[in-house]
């Protein structure tokens, strides 16, 4: 069964042989893009919906999100507006009440925020552990997201929980909840911040994820200069995310390296930290992705397009590089290729037939008109949503 997607005003590919194209068409076949071009030379199909010079582009590519939760921090986000600092101290408050709730209730948490970011045009999502932090409520948590999100990350090593020691705690996160998870996840992650994993606990963790099989993942540099991105380049980490504070020499390791920088602006505004330095990075040829930090304490968010907006207005990325970076970008962080069969992030023969149809003419009204629900139809995996 084919179908025919005609009459679209600007088609975003994210390839460099077929760029952006007018008044453009393209046939999906299953889960696949069959064929992308001109309009007036598409191949006949089984189906035809025109979309009427809408806009269309990849779905997004949402690489990092924390969508196994329970319980609200809204008192906590209150006293931050107020002039309180964040700090990694209020995971905790999660972590307790994430260890109280069943599973059904971590189910329709996982469903609801899952179904709200596909809405939006998500169609690609990452997710990980982290507010379980024993053996058992990180397996079940793992075990959960694997239910719904695209790839799964294991972190343990989020913060240390109370009552143990973190080299206890360390023991426990490079042994046993590794091992009970590793069926589950694809990647291992830590929070190398003050407050949370210093640099040498965090090559442990990162070691013990690379002798299972996993892909290694980074947060770092988000509440100060520190030693993350480092880290992330010395093991070859596929990502660090939030790179909120960089040293010139973190900026230039990150461009000559293979990690990709992923920035979470709606973070670093919901913490009233400075915003990522998306710009100098770009600049300095650093490869970048943004992503939303969906999580109950300091990112409350589903919307990529927000992420784009922001990029845009405040971080002083042109339309095409947010873009980019929060589709193709998000897909790289996850160590997809995208030149394989069934890629993500771009628009091409062979890719993912995921599409994100906007009610505008071009892309640019993303950042052109912030705030304003601007998806008018999305398809994951061939299937209109």
């Amino acid at each position: 069964m084919t179908t025919l997607i005609d009459g679209i005003g600007e088609l975003t590919t994210n390839t460099e042989e077929l760029g952006v194209l007018r008044d453009a068409a393209l046939i999906l076949e299953d889960e696949r893009v069959r064929w992308v071009g001109e309009s007036s030379r598409a191949p006949a199909a089984d189906h035809r919906i025109d979309v009427d010079g809408r806009a269309v582009l990849p779905g997004w590519v949402d690489s990092h999100t924390h969508l196994v939760f329970a319980g609200d921090r809204t008192t906590e986000f209150g006293a931050r507006m107020s002039g309180m600092p964040y700090s990694a101290g209020g995971i905790q408050t999660t972590v307790e009440a994430t260890r109280a709730a069943s599973d059904e209730i971590l189910t329709a948490t996982l469903d609801r925020l899952r179904e709200e970011a596909l809405r939006q045009g998500t169609t690609c999502l990452e997710t990980k552990t982290g507010y379980g932090l024993t053996v058992a409520d990180e397996k079940r948590c793992a075990a959960l997201a694997a239910e719904v999100a695209d790839e799964v990350t294991f972190l343990g090593a989020h913060i240390v929980p109370r009552g143990i020691s973190a080299d206890d705690y360390l023991d426990l996160v490079c042994g046993p909840m590794l091992e009970a998870v590793a069926e589950h996840v694809g990647w291992i992650d830590v929070f190398c911040e003050t407050g949370a994993f210093d640099a040498e606990q965090s090559a442990r963790v990162l070691e013990a994820g690379r002798a299972h099989g996993l892909g290694l993942r980074v947060h770092g540099n988000q509440l100060g200069p520190g030693p993350g991105v480092q880290l992330a380049v010395r093991h070859a980490a596929a990502s660090v995310d939030h790179c909120t504070h960089l040293t010139d020499a973190d900026v230039e390791a990150l461009a000559a390296s293979g990690t990709v920088a992923t920035l979470l602006p709606a973070c670093d505004l919901s913490t009233r930290q400075p915003l990522a330095p998306a710009r100098r990075l770009i600049d300095a040829g650093a490869r970048i992705a943004l992503a939303t930090n969906t999580n109950p304490g300091s990112s409350y968010t589903t919307s990529m397009a927000f992420c784009v907006a922001t990029a845009v207005l405040q971080m002083r990325l042109s339309v095409e590089e947010a873009i980019w970076a929060a589709t193709a970008g998000g897909a790289l962080a996850l160590g997809r290729d995208l030149t394989a069969d069934g890629a993500v992030g771009v628009l091409r023969p062979g890719a993912r037939a995921d599409l994100h149809v906007l009610d505008a003419p071009s892309a640019v009204h993303l950042a052109y008109r912030p705030g304003v629900p601007l998806t008018w139809a999305v398809w994951c995996r061939g299937v209109p949503r």
